[in-house]
Order: structure tokens, then C-alpha cells, then sequence
């Protein structure tokens, strides 16, 4: 369990990712993967000495259980004193207004949603997500299979317009047990 929080340390360090005071805004889903990255930037918080909030986006395809999710994500929070924020919008509406898959609508929104609560949080410059290995892995297989050009075969940047994924180098089964190791509740998503 000590490997990942290396993992993310170095990461961060040779980034320059966390600076003392700094505001950090964490995607947080209440899946295994993102309640692991919040549970993990909680951990790094007093060595590195940033500011922590948890942000949450309620895409409302799934009725009580998504409400059951974000009230999942606002109470783990409460209970380790992270401030939670969250917002809801339209997928269904985007998607078809843009011609859109109900997943593409739903990753718009989200990252729109992030960007607009670091800038109204103010000095918030760097949004977390809990992208990792296994998820850049699909990435660059989607994209072969589409049929991308030698340029298309990347993966996900660990950094990219505001967007940083510092659990890149972290596999599902490392993070898996890191959740368990630490008894990190987490939600389902029937989907």
C-alpha cells in the first residue's frame, strides 16, 4: 500500500504538483477508484499542506441511486471534515442537442462542471481525477481499434487542460487493494 502513495509522491514531486496552500478540487464519483484517490490525496494533505474539496457531479441517468451516490460521497466527506460540492445537468439533453453518446455527454458535463467549481472556488488550479493504468490501457486500444494513425496510439495525458491524473502509473488491482487495506467504502454503479 506504501507503493502507491510513492507512486503519486514521485509523480507529484517531479510535476510539481502540490504546493503548500495550494487548492486541490478531486472528481470524486463514490466509485472504488476516485473514493481511492480522495482517501490517498487526504493521506498525502498534511506532507504536502494543500487544501482539499471534494467535487461530485449527480448525472441523474440512474433516479435514486445516483441521488444515493452523491449522499454517499457528501457523508464520507463530512465524516473527514473535506468540503463536498456537487452539481447535475442535462445529459439526456446535451447528448442529443450535440449529437452525442450519453457517456461523451456525461464526460462533457463533468469536466465542464470541475472547471467551473475551481474557477468559483478561487485559486483552484488543479483538478484530480482517478484515471489509472487500466483505464489508459482502454484508451489506447479504443483508439487502435478506431483506427487512429501512429499520432492517435497515446494514452491519456497525466496532465492536460487543468485536468491532472496522478494515478496513471497505478493499476485497478493496486488501487483495489489499497481500498480494501484501508477499508475505503465505496458505491456501485448498476451501469
Amino acid at each position: 500500500m506504501k507503493q502507491i502513495l510513492k507512486k503519486v509522491r514521485t509523480f507529484a514531486q517531479e510535476n510539481e504538483l502540490f504546493d503548500p496552500g495550494q487548492k486541490l478540487c478531486a472528481a470524486v464519483s463514490g466509485g472504488a477508484d476516485s473514493m481511492a484517490l480522495l482517501r490517498i490525496l487526504l493521506e498525502l494533505q498534511p506532507e504536502f499542506g494543500y487544501q482539499l474539496t471534494a467535487c461530485h457531479v449527480n448525472h441523474g441517468l440512474r433516479g435514486a441511486s445516483a441521488d444515493r451516490d452523491e449522499a454517499f460521497v457528501r457523508d464520507w466527506c463530512a465524516a473527514h471534515d473535506i468540503p463536498f460540492v456537487s452539481g447535475s445537468g442535462d445529459i439526456r439533453g446535451l447528448a442529443e442537442r450535440e449529437g452525442l453518446s450519453l457517456e461523451e455527454a456525461a464526460r462533457t458535463l463533468r469536466y465542464a462542471f470541475l472547471r467551473r467549481e475551481a474557477e468559483k472556488l478561487g485559486q483552484y488550479i488543479k483538478i484530480y481525477t482517478a484515471h489509472h493504468a487500466d483505464d489508459n490501457a482502454e484508451t489506447i486500444l479504443f483508439n487502435l481499434i478506431r483506427g487512429t494513425g501512429v499520432a492517435g496510439l497515446t494514452g491519456m495525458a497525466y496532465q492536460q487542460n487543468g485536468i491532472f491524473r496522478p494515478l496513471l502509473d497505478v493499476t485497478r488491482a493496486e488501487l483495489a487493494a489499497y481500498a480494501a487495506a484501508h477499508h475505503i467504502p465505496h458505491v456501485e454503479d448498476a451501469t
